[in-house]
């Protein structure tokens, strides 16, 4: 496990809940180099002074605010601290919502919640609570140098820190164009609406994180070796004669019958995925012949 990124508490009324913050998120991503594409030569970046033009190693780098121009007051991470001591040492609760009423454009990053070992049972009365309520927490949180708005909730033997939006971080949405409201406004009849809630329900499954991997990441490796191989390291790919820079949306003329075939090729995949199970199933199950 990573090291923990913040140590203080959660309160709410006069209970207190020792607990660590450990990242949740672990992306595979690529590192790529930035070349000067005129003789693939590495592109540097150097940390300089301005005034002095020579470079400036990270020990000798601070943090400063520009309170005038070119007039600085610098700051330290003893700064941030002492701005707000219990804001940077606590998750302060401020109040308790019914889970599933957040929107999802104000969800950002999951860490994970840890009790201190002294502060197990009270981690568990919290966690407990949460789910017998059927409520999360809101509070705010300050990491590293910034304040967030987060939501505590219960996850199987955890509680799980949910970093969320501001309501101001939101664009808003006025000025997109989006289909009006009902089967009416849109043109779309009963048939169609059956169709799509059969597709839906054929699609139905219990949620299994393990079925979805993230395969760009290998197509793209793939890709790398196939230029390797190719002897094409130093080509810049343009695109081929005839391939559109961007898919042209399709006007769909029959959307019933488009639903019926999906439904119907549907039925036909699985149900050539269940005679494969079966023809498996019973060879093994079938004696092994001894060879002569």
């Amino acid at each position: 496990m990573a090291r923990a990124l913040w140590k203080g508490a959660i309160t709410f009324g006069l209970v207190h809940v020792p607990v660590e913050i450990y990242p949740a998120e672990e992306g595979e991503e690529f590192k790529f180099s930035m070349l000067d594409k005129r003789d693939l030569s590495p592109v540097g970046y150097k940390r300089y002074s301005k005034e002095s033009g020579k470079e400036v190693p990270w020990r000798d780098v601070v943090k400063g605010y520009e309170y005038e121009k070119d007039r600085y007051v610098v700051l330290s991470d003893e700064d941030f601290r002492r701005a707000n001591q219990k804001a940077s040492q606590t998750i302060e609760i401020e109040a308790f919502v019914p889970a599933g009423q957040i929107p999802p454009e104000f969800f950002e990053t999951p860490y994970y919640l840890a009790p201190t070992e002294r502060g197990q049972k009270v981690y568990a009365l919290l966690r407990e609570t949460l789910r017998a309520t059927e409520r999360v927490a809101i509070g705010q949180v300050v990491i590293r140098t910034a304040q967030h708005l987060a939501m505590v909730t219960p996850t199987d033997r955890m509680l799980m820190l949910m970093l969320l939006r501001y309501a101001d971080e939101l664009r808003g949405a006025e000025s997109l164009n989006f289909p009006g409201k009902g089967l009416k406004a849109v043109g779309l009849s009963a048939k169609e609406l059956a169709l799509a809630k059969r597709l839906v329900d054929d699609m139905t499954e219990d949620w299994n994180a393990d079925r979805f991997k993230d395969t760009y990441h290998r197509d793209l490796m793939h890709r790398i070796d196939e230029k390797i191989k190719q002897g094409e390291t130093k080509e810049i790919t343009k695109p081929e004669a005839g391939e559109a820079a961007e898919p042209k949306s399709a006007k769909i003329i029959d959307l019933a019958a488009l639903l019926k075939r999906s439904l119907d090729e549907g039925f036909a995949q699985r149900k050539g995925a269940t005679t494969r199970r079966r023809t498996k199933a019973r060879a093994n199950a079938s004696p092994k012949r001894k060879r002569a």
